[in-house]
């Protein structure tokens, strides 16, 4: 049985398939989808920050005195189809999907009896959404299903109460977030608590060892879940599960402890923009791109997306997803279940970075550029003469390549068309039999 201490808790084995799974979608929606302006930080930034766009932004649109507990009615759900979306994150090729299931704004996306009147059932959509997509997704896909939890809200009268307190005392942890957490996961077993927000209060305040504890010993969800690093002041890459570190972390070289690489298509907000702009959303080669440094370097890539208010996920959105899964179909042996090589990058030809597939003995060798000549030059692996075989990931014949000894080896690619191309944004090659 786990201690609820840190030594305790840090020496839990991650169960092992949030690391064979590598990717999943991150998906931010809330009350903040209703202004859909600026950030799902609208309300800290129109109300605490006062920041000009947003107040203008409320002057221009909305009647004096309309607060932001008045957008909770407004946020309605009615395109919101579970199976739509489920069948949409099966097509990404994602493993494991994480919904907000409460942003800092405190609003719960399923009817909490420790958020009364501000929570999905009772204002809006007078639905359950974290019970209905959570349904679907293990209806229809085989995807691990996890929920996003804000400990922290930026205006509730207890919290700040507590704060001033300098959180000496707890109201609201015991009355607010940790119910909320033993609620969510004895009613929906997520496989993924991913908490956030510790609003500069030492886990000790939020008791988040205590809760680990239980849910590592006693939870319904106890040998599958996996748990992030947002537990409190200094948790943050130091404790808990997986490591996030930061939002968009990439460090591009390998870590020693299993990470996840948690960004957003959408540059500049984590949920839905009516005002967002073409250039404001990643391409899908930035997105391939991020796919392939990350797992090089062994974290998972967390690929978020935000819904609009009446619960469509957006066209550029469905899009993106629907690409990255026509990409992992031809590439995903060189992604899922795949462990680091002793190289990540290549040290000749930049753009390229390597996995490794234990169960084949497979170096995998993802190129982001395809070379205008035809030959591509790996300077990593060592080929050995007879036994080593290079394959191109959806292309049948074998390619003829040439050793270099130990500054590694030079591929002949393929003379194809652009329709001929097994895929497009970034190719696997398979080597086998290498040093």
């Amino acid at each position: 049985r786990y201690e609820p201490t840190w030594g305790s808790l840090d020496a839990r084995p991650l169960p092992a398939w949030f690391d064979e799974a590598k990717f999943g979608v991150f998906i931010h929606w809330g009350v903040f989808s209703v202004p859909s302006f600026g950030s799902e930080w609208f309300w800290w930034y129109w109300q605490k920050e006062k920041r000009e766009p947003y107040v203008k932004f409320m002057e221009a649109n909305y009647p004096p005195g309309f607060s932001y507990e008045d957008f909770g009615p407004l946020f309605t759900a009615e395109f919101f189809d579970p199976n739509q979306w489920a069948d949409i994150l099966k097509a990404s090729g994602a493993k494991y999907v994480v919904l907000t299931s409460k942003h800092h704004e405190g609003f719960t996306l399923w009817g909490s009896k420790y958020s009364w009147n501000w929570n999905a059932v009772d204002v809006g959509p007078k639905r359950d959404l974290v019970a209905e997509l959570a349904a679907s997704v293990r209806n229809r896909t085989d995807l691990h299903f996890g929920l996003y939890h804000s400990l922290f809200e930026w205006f509730n009268p207890l919290f700040l109460e507590d704060a001033t307190n300098v959180f000496k005392t707890r109201k609201f942890p015991t009355s607010k977030s940790l119910p909320e957490l033993y609620e969510i996961v004895t009613k929906y077993q997520p496989e993924i608590i991913w908490s956030d927000g510790n609003g500069n209060a030492p886990d000790t305040y939020w008791n988040s060892t205590g809760f680990l504890a239980w849910l590592y010993n006693d939870s319904p969800v106890r040998d599958t879940v996996v748990t992030n690093d947002r537990w409190g002041v200094g948790s943050i890459c130091t404790h808990g599960g997986f490591y996030t570190c930061s939002d968009r972390y990439n460090p591009g070289h390998l870590l020693p402890h299993k990470w996840e690489n948690c960004m957003t298509i959408d540059r500049r907000s984590w949920g839905y923009r009516r005002d967002a702009q073409l250039s404001d959303y990643l391409t899908i080669e930035d997105l391939v791109k991020q796919l392939v440094e990350t797992v090089s370097c062994g974290g998972n890539l967390l690929m978020n997306i935000g819904p609009t208010h009446d619960g469509r996920i957006a066209v550029i959105f469905e899009e993106r997803l629907r690409q990255m899964g026509a990409w992992l179909e031809v590439n995903g042996e060189a992604i899922y279940g795949t462990k680091p090589w002793r190289a990540q990058n290549d040290s000749v030809t930049p753009e390229v970075w390597y996995t490794f597939s234990p169960k084949e003995g497979t170096v995998n060798a993802v190129f982001l550029n395809w070379p205008v000549s035809g030959i591509l030059e790996l300077g990593e692996p060592q080929a050995k003469l007879g036994e080593t075989q290079v394959k191109l990931a959806g292309y049948k014949e074998l390619l003829k390549w040439v050793a270099l000894g130990e500054k590694g080896l030079i591929i002949a690619l393929p003379q194809l068309t652009p329709k001929q191309l097994p895929c497009h944004w970034g190719w696997t090659l398979q080597l086998t039999a290498i040093k």
